[in-house]
């Protein structure tokens, strides 16, 4: 068993931490699908603790304009396929 998983009972911690990096943030029942904001930027991603990763990216990369693939790291490639764990 994991020290910590992505499991509904993360989803709070998930979004305590991003009101404590100041994103607001709500869920779009329409399009099923959790929302932030800050600064002009938004995102979007189907549970809160996905959307924190995307709010790790984008404080690691710190993009000052919008440009297209802002989260692209320069010389990285699509990673292989991870290795799997023979069972």
């Amino acid at each position: 068993m994991p020290t910590l998983g992505e499991f509904v009972d993360v989803y709070g911690s998930a979004l305590d931490l991003l009101e404590k990096k100041g994103f607001q943030f709500w869920f779009d029942e329409k399009a099923d699908l959790f929302f932030a904001e800050r600064d002009g930027w938004d995102f979007a991603a189907e549970n809160p603790i996905s959307l924190l990763g995307l709010m790790a990216i984008f404080e690691a990369e710190a993009p000052l304009q919008f440009h297209e693939c802002w989260w692209r790291r320069k010389g990285t490639e699509p990673r292989a396929p991870l290795p799997s764990l023979a069972r």
